[in-house]
């Protein structure tokens, strides 16, 4: 499909309009979500190097969490986009019985691990006793909150696929607001609250996660809300089940590639030394805070394509998705630009060494180069691809780039030929950049115009 036929086929005035009331208040939620990482840093960073690095370790807990977690509802909201796009409301409500049943097991066992085996999980990050101990004591309070995220998080992504995308990320962004309040309380003792440093953290966050719940149930109540069918909570259609299995599997499977392969990369600089520890602490809550534009526009792109698909109108899908993967060069550009743009303030912000310093300047400037290729990657593969359920392939991108180039080389890099830290974090860059071409080329096969939907009403 060429560009003139594509202009044909989009009305331009209501492609942006809906374009953008549904990455603004996505990309705001991810905004606010994020803004918890860098309050942290930032709070912690004036408590003193080593509470902010041990929290920042701590807390890839929590992210190898959501890996788990994120790929239940995102294979909910491949689906439910599609279904909404349909008008299949019964259908949605059985798609929100299986994400919450996933996700709260998932929950649990992470619960779990936190509870009767943080120290175990720090050494996985850094052998540095402080380190350790401090994270540890984070890990056990912040374990309450990852039990109560995974129902909180399939509440929002219901939210999200049937057209209450503002509500969803209004209750984010309160909690969010409320945790980076208790964040100051109970890390720096405010309001005759004792000094808690970095277990004060760990306790904002699970008193924020309480709040996103019970606002999450409470507004879900409303008769245009998609809610839990409970008396069919366990009687769930087997071929709906197998559709779900089929897209959650391979999202699963890349999720965990990313995942594992990020925390990796946190492990990796751990072990060359807390100034570098500290040094990408910082910058990747600014990496996360930039890519924050680029995760709303692909969450947006997923359901607008995938509305479009699910009600049949293939070509159109088609020609969304080709506009939306012009736009993501776009935003890519526009994020290097800004993350130049910012370096000299984040350095002068936290309390660092000279050496950590100079570190996190040297990473900010290789980041900028890696931000195009993460916004391109993420609005055309876990937006438009993943929306019209061509969701293997990024898997096998990430085991090719990520794991048999981009971490073998970091590894090599920091523990046999004992590079600097720069060129070390440049090897854990490459693997979004790299893959833009194979990207492009999966793109034109047009394997994701698909419509997933069958005919499972009552």
């Amino acid at each position: 499909m060429n560009e003139k036929k594509t202009d044909v086929l989009i009305n331009k005035k209501e492609f942006y309009r809906n374009l953008t009331r549904l990455a603004l208040p996505i990309a705001l939620q991810s905004l606010m979500l994020a803004s918890v990482a860098a309050g942290d840093a930032l709070m912690l960073g004036k408590v003193a190097q080593n509470e902010m690095t041990a929290v920042s370790l701590a807390t890839q807990i929590q992210f190898v969490q959501n890996m788990f977690l994120s790929s239940a509802t995102a294979a909910g909201a491949i689906l439910g986009a599609q279904y909404y796009g349909k008008g299949d409301r019964h259908t949605l409500e059985d798609l929100f019985n299986m994400t919450l049943r996933f996700c709260g097991i998932v929950s649990v066992l992470f619960f779990l691990a936190c509870e009767l085996m943080p120290e175990l999980l720090m050494h996985i990050f850094t052998h540095d006793a402080p380190l350790i101990a401090i994270g540890s004591s984070y890990l056990r309070i912040a374990g309450w909150s990852y039990l109560l995220t995974g129902i909180s998080q399939c509440y929002l992504t219901m939210m999200k696929v049937s057209d209450h995308v503002k509500p969803g990320a209004l209750i984010s962004s309160c909690a969010v607001l409320l945790n980076i309040a208790l964040n100051a309380v109970f890390i720096f003792g405010l309001l005759g609250a004792p000094r808690m440093q970095a277990r004060g953290a760990a306790l904002a966050t699970t008193i924020s996660r309480i709040i996103e719940l019970v606002l999450c149930i409470a507004v879900s109540s409303g008769t245009s809300y998609i809610r839990p069918a409970f008396d069919r909570f366990f009687k769930l259609p087997g071929q709906l089940r197998s559709d779900f299995i089929k897209q959650c599997l391979p999202l699963m499977g890349g999720s965990l590639c990313w995942g594992i392969g990020f925390t990796s990369y946190t492990a990796i600089m751990g072990h060359m030394g807390t100034d570098a520890a500290a040094a990408n602490s910082v910058a990747a809550v600014v990496r996360d805070l930039i890519c924050c534009m680029c995760n709303g526009i692909g969450s947006a792109a997923g359901i607008m394509v995938g509305n479009e698909l699910g009600a049949g109108r293939l070509d159109r899908g088609r020609a969304y998705g080709i506009k939306l993967k012009n736009i993501s060069y776009i935003i890519g550009f526009l994020s290097t630009g800004l993350v130049l743009a910012v370096t000299p303030l984040v350095v002068r912000m936290v309390i660092l060494t000279d050496q950590a310093r100079g570190y996190l300047t040297g990473m900010m400037v290789i980041m900028s180069f890696y931000m195009i290729g993460r916004c391109v990657n993420t609005v055309t593969i876990n937006g438009v691809l993943d929306g019209g359920g061509d969701t293997l392939f990024d898997m096998y991108s990430l085991i090719v780039c990520m794991w048999l180039i981009a971490i073998p080389l970091a590894l090599a890099g920091a523990f046999v030929l004992h590079l600097p830290p720069l060129a070390v974090y440049a090897c854990t860059c490459l693997d979004e950049v790299g893959k833009i071409p194979w990207v492009m080329a999966r793109f034109r096969k047009y394997k994701w115009v698909q419509d997933l939907t069958r005919e499972l009403g009552p």
